[in-house]
């Protein structure tokens, strides 16, 4: 039976590593590619 724990408790822990990395996969190159576009359009800094 601890056996069984364990591996749920692992699974789980993979989904939402899964799902961490896949935000930080999407998110990262959207908010560049928000910023690129403030840059062009407005002429705000890419800093702040």
């Amino acid at each position: 039976m601890p056996g069984f724990v364990t591996m749920i408790l692992v699974a789980f822990m993979g989904v939402v590593g899964g799902f961490t990395s896949l935000y930080l996969l999407v998110s990262i190159p959207v908010l560049i590619g928000w910023k690129l576009y403030r840059k062009i359009r407005h002429g705000y800094s890419l800093y702040y």
